[in-house]
């Protein structure tokens, strides 16, 4: 990974459930735009960043738009591109499996949803089966919260009851 000072970075949470971080680039110490990198992050703390191995990182120039500017009617608009992760964790005990899906996108915060998983005393046990449903469950609960949230920013912006086709 290189940095300049200047770019913007984001660090996704160590665990599914915390805050993802995110600050300024202030200083490179490695050769060549290499870590370590000096952070001024958002709440005001500066420390020194060694991105390890499994560190969830993206940099972004300091004049980089989180969110696309608004077009205006019958005029063209500019590409946009984002990166959002939707990190899984699942748990099992004994014949019940929870999974916690979580999306890491932009500065509106983490958005997360939960599912579960039974096995019945019929089935033969077989971990990874409950956490593909429990795993499954959660990804929906995702979408459906997303859907909601949409919705519910559409009626905002047009004062209009709104209902998106979930296809």
């Amino acid at each position: 990974m290189r940095a300049n000072p200047g770019d913007r970075i984001i660090l996704a949470a160590d665990k599914v459930d915390h805050q993802t971080r995110e600050g300024i680039i202030r200083e490179v110490r490695g050769p060549d735009g290499q870590p370590p990198f000096v952070v001024e992050w958002s709440n005001g703390h500066t420390g020194l960043l060694y991105p390890g191995p499994g560190a969830v990182l993206r940099i972004t120039g300091p004049d980089e738009e989180e969110s696309p500017t608004p077009a205006t009617p019958g005029s063209a608009s500019a590409a946009t591109h984002r990166e959002w992760l939707v990190r899984l964790s699942i748990t099992t005990e004994g014949d019940e499996t929870s999974a916690t899906a979580v999306l890491v996108g932009d500065a509106t915060g983490p958005v997360s949803a939960s599912g579960d998983s039974h096995r019945s005393e019929r089935d033969e046990p077989e971990p990874a089966i409950g956490a593909e449903v429990a795993a499954a469950r959660a990804l929906r609960h995702l979408a459906a919260r997303l859907m909601a949230e949409a919705e519910t920013e559409i009626a905002h912006r047009t004062g209009q009851d709104v209902h998106i086709r979930r296809d």
